[in-house]
């Protein structure tokens, strides 16, 4: 028996990047999956190749997380495993933000995780796991994205309350903090070949492994934190970024 066999899992932002790798993973180890996105090719396709169920939804939309919340009750019941990955990101300094760029990234990264957790918890099954994506700019600084750091952690503080909430249903919730993991997100920011090339080796060169990561560890560390083995695991970050933050 794998073990995830008849859990079912909900997994936002997974047509591409540690969303599909962590689909991949989870279907692979039993679970009953399904993924969501904002873009309908893209989520099509990422179903047929994972062979879970797709759900075109914008986390930015609270009427999109309300008929998400109920297809997946009324298809699948109950939820073991809810993995809020859906996030953006776009860099500009301080000085030269804009408010529309402002809420375009809080609506995803905070508003839209509050509420989608917020109105997924009746439906999650006594001990259910909840996994937050954050990131180590949560905790660290980085010129041009003070937007999206403080996106992640306001997501770090709602973890730590949902977690005590939620702890008489024995329902765990725990953020995850990538470091430089191999996705799509730098070419969404409008990098060429060229300077997405520079990105990669100067990341490869800010990492004591000296290399960056793979969505499918990302997914392995979903996974791990949403097993029987991680059940006395709750509130906590976990930081997965081959070193770059001891440095």
């Amino acid at each position: 028996m794998k073990k995830f066999e008849n859990k079912i899992a909900v997994v936002t932002g997974g047509n591409s990047g540690m969303g599909h790798g962590t689909a991949k993973v989870l279907k692979e180890m039993g679970a009953t999956v399904i993924i969501t996105g904002r873009r309908k090719e893209a989520i099509e396709k990422a179903a047929q190749e994972l062979g879970v169920t797709a759900i075109l939804s914008d986390q930015a939309n609270l009427k999109d997380i309300d008929n998400l919340v109920s297809e997946v009750t009324e298809k699948f019941g109950k939820i073991d495993i809810l993995y809020i990955n859906a996030g953006i990101s776009a860099t500009a300094s301080i000085e030269l933000e804009t408010p529309e760029n402002f809420d375009k990234i809080n609506n995803i990264n905070y508003r839209g995780v509050f509420f989608t957790l917020s109105k997924f918890i009746p439906h999650l099954n006594d001990g259910a796991s909840v996994i937050i994506f954050s990131s180590v700019l949560a905790s660290t600084v980085s010129p041009g994205l003070s937007v999206y750091s403080a996106s992640k952690a306001a997501v770090n503080s709602i973890v730590k309350t949902a977690a005590l909430e939620l702890a008489s249903r024995k329902i765990r919730v725990n953020s995850i903090s990538p470091g430089a993991i191999d996705t799509e997100l730098f070419s969404k920011m409008g990098m060429d070949d060229e300077a997405l090339n520079g990105m990669t080796d100067y990341l490869i060169g800010l990492t004591p492994l000296g290399r960056i990561g793979k969505p499918k560890e990302i997914g392995q560390l979903v996974a791990f934190i949403s097993s029987d083995e991680a059940s006395f695991i709750t509130g906590s970050d976990h930081v997965i970024d081959g070193g770059a933050t001891l440095l």
